[in-house]
C-alpha cells in the first residue's frame, strides 16, 4: 500500500479595483505555472460553480442601488461557500494550484470600505461562513482609478448589453477611490499573505512582476 499523501496545493487570489487587468494576468500566471509542471485550476468570484455563477448575474448587473449592503455581502458569501467547498478545497486536496480572480478581500473592500459595512461584521461573517479560510498568496494589482475605469469601460463596450457586468463599474469615482485605498490597507495589514503589484506598464511588465512575487512565495514555502 502507498502510504504517501498528495501534498496540498496552493491557493492564489488576484485582487484589485476595476480594470486593473486581473483576468489577463490570471491566464498568464496559469500558463507560466503549467509550464513549470503544476496542475492549475483557474476560477473566479463570484462564480466557479453553477449556483455561484447564477448569483454572479444577480450581483454584477443592474442598477447600482439594486441591493442593500448586507443583502449584497450575504449573496457574495452564499456564492463563496459553494465555491470553496465544490471547487477550491477539492482541488487543493488533490495537489492542484488554484488561481481565483477575486476572493474574500473583495468583500472587505467593496462591501466594507465601499458600502460601509464594518470590518468586525465582515470578519465575523467570514469566520462563520468559511472558518477563516484564506489564500496562501494574494496578489493585489494596483493602478490609478481613472485609468482602470477607462479600461473597464472599453472592455464592457465590446459586450452585448444584456451580458454586461458593469454594476460596480458604474458606481461613483469616490467609491472606487475608497476601493483602491482599501486594497492597499488590506495588503499592509497582511504582509505575509499579500503582495501589491503595480498594474501600470505593459502586460508583460506586469506579468514579470507577478511571476517574481510567485517565485519568492515558492521559495518561502519551500523553506
Amino acid at each position: 500500500m502507498n502510504n504517501q499523501t498528495t501534498p496540498r496545493g496552493k491557493f492564489i487570489s488576484f485582487e484589485g479595483g476595476e480594470g486593473v487587468g486581473k483576468s489577463t494576468q490570471v491566464t498568464l500566471l496559469r500558463d507560466h505555472l503549467t509550464a513549470e509542471g503544476y496542475e492549475v485550476v483557474v476560477t473566479r468570484e463570484p462564480g466557479g460553480t453553477t449556483g455561484a455563477e447564477e448569483i454572479r448575474q444577480l450581483l454584477l448587473s443592474g442598477d447600482t442601488d439594486k441591493w442593500l449592503p448586507m443583502t449584497e455581502v450575504l449573496l457574495f458569501y452564499a456564492a463563496r461557500v459553494d465555491h470553496i467547498e465544490r471547487v477550491i478545497k477539492p482541488a487543493l486536496e488533490a495537489g492542484k494550484w488554484v488561481i481565483s480572480d477575486r476572493y474574500a478581500d473583495s468583500s472587505f473592500a467593496y462591501q466594507g470600505a465601499g458600502h460601509g459595512l464594518t470590518q468586525d461584521t465582515l470578519k465575523e461573517l467570514h469566520h462563520i461562513a468559511t472558518r477563516d479560510f484564506w489564500p496562501d498568496l494574494t496578489l493585489v494589482l494596483d493602478a490609478d482609478v481613472d485609468h482602470g475605469l477607462s479600461r473597464a469601460t472599453e472592455r464592457e463596450a465590446a459586450v452585448a448589453a444584456n451580458n454586461r457586468e458593469d454594476r460596480f463599474e458604474n458606481m461613483t469615482n469616490d467609491f472606487h477611490q475608497r476601493l483602491r485605498q482599501a486594497f492597499l490597507d488590506i495588503a499592509a495589514a497582511n504582509p505575509v499573505r499579500c503582495r501589491v503589484i503595480s498594474a501600470t506598464g505593459s502586460i508583460s511588465d506586469v506579468a514579470q512582476r507577478i511571476w517574481q512575487a510567485v517565485q519568492n512565495f515558492r521559495q518561502g514555502a519551500a523553506g
